[in-house]
């Protein structure tokens, strides 16, 4: 039997709220220990540079160097994750060398992949140096340039997690961060994962921009308005929902243009509606209708998605904890998960979860103090 590992992950999402960090012992498959956790929100600045750097990676070419905001962006980020790695270690009382490794994910600025192209920021050698522990990362670039759309990447995660609880039937495991995405687990323990549409990107920036904020905390501006139901239909209009998986998203695929005429609540309220029909329309793709939804991701946090997505989706709906789990580490613990896989040579994606031809393993190995190709 392959011995458990001791590994960290270190997630930041398309919500750029902050780093989650998490640990885990596994062995890559079904041991699964988790350990302490926890997040690092950004701040202002921090968060600022960071859509500054989104901004400009939509216009960056694959055959031009990395722009100096984008370069300046990833140095600022790994330095971030050295100190949320360092406050991990001292909340679990651990030294470094009592941990092997770090699943490092970085931040996601650019995601092409029908031009097989994705960037996630993040300088591994760095880490790995300011850590004293080995990291892994670019987790991604493998499956899209075997043609995978590389995304979603924590769906063998989500089924070593349903396995170890022994829920019955069909489960669904839903991620709401800024993106949404969904992974379906039959019974047999077959995949079938996509990204789903807008998680909290849309009501986020309309946050930020009517309330100066970064998130509509607790949904308290969308529980005063109403949903528009005309916008919504012309929202959901759009051709990706029909489009069959494996398909992934960047997070400026979709905008708020459609509400931009309603009150700042009626936009809240319309796009935390929208969120929810996204998913909801996701069952058009599943074989058939899961018996269980667990809902994961900073969206749980909102009661008026909640409740929307309890009104659209004719299943059991439960966020993470319901289950036993911490839904703010769930993609932290899965990039540990990861990483060790990728140690290991297992497959990081399969078919069903990306698209990619074949399971496909991925990451880079970085020593601490050196790094390997």
């Amino acid at each position: 039997m392959p011995r458990a590992i001791r590994a960290i992950g270190l997630m930041s999402g398309t919500s750029l709220d902050g780093v989650d960090a998490a640990l885990l012992e596994t062995d890559g498959e079904g041991l699964l220990k988790r350990g302490a956790a926890m997040s690092t929100p950004y701040t202002r600045e921090e968060r600022l540079l960071l859509r500054m750097a989104l901004e400009e990676a939509m216009s960056w070419e694959p055959d031009k160097p990395m722009p100096e905001v984008i370069a300046e962006a990833e140095r600022h980020l790994t330095f971030v994750h050295a100190k949320a790695v360092k406050a991990l270690l001292e909340k679990a009382g651990l030294a470094s060398h009592e941990v092997d490794l770090i699943g490092f994910h970085g931040q996601t600025v650019l995601h092409q992949p029908e031009r097989r192209r994705t960037v996630q920021i993040g300088l591994g050698e760095v880490l790995a140096s300011l850590a004293g522990i080995d990291v892994i990362n670019d987790f991604r670039s493998a499956d899209v340039a075997a043609g995978g759309q590389g995304a979603p990447f924590v769906p063998l995660y989500h089924r070593a997690l349903v396995r170890n609880m022994g829920l019955p039937g069909t489960v669904a495991v839903v991620n709401i961060g800024g993106v949404g995405n969904v992974t379906f687990i039959g019974e047999d323990g077959t995949l079938i994962a996509f990204d789903t549409g807008p998680g909290n990107a849309l009501v986020d920036d309309w946050a930020q921009r009517h309330l100066n904020e970064p998130m509509d905390a607790n949904g308290e501006l969308a529980r005063l308005g109403d949903v528009d139901e005309q916008v919504l239909a012309q929202m959901m209009d759009h051709p990706f929902f029909l489009r069959r998986p494996p398909k992934s998203l960047d997070r400026f695929d979709f905008t708020d243009e459609a509400v931009a005429h309603l009150s700042p609540a009626d936009g809240a309220a319309t796009l935390t509606a929208f969120t929810a029909a996204a998913i909801s329309r996701s069952l058009l793709h599943m074989p058939e209708l899961p018996r269980n939804f667990i809902i994961c991701g900073g969206g749980r946090h909102n009661p008026v998605l909640m409740e929307e997505l309890r009104a659209r989706i004719p299943s059991r709906v439960v966020r993470a904890e319901d289950v036993d789990w911490e839904g703010d580490n769930i993609e932290a613990e899965a990039f540990a998960y990861l990483a060790v896989r990728s140690l290991r040579g297992l497959p990081l994606s399969e078919p069903g979860t990306t698209g990619v031809p074949e399971p496909m393993t991925g990451g880079k190995l970085h020593r601490a103090g050196r790094a390997l190709a």
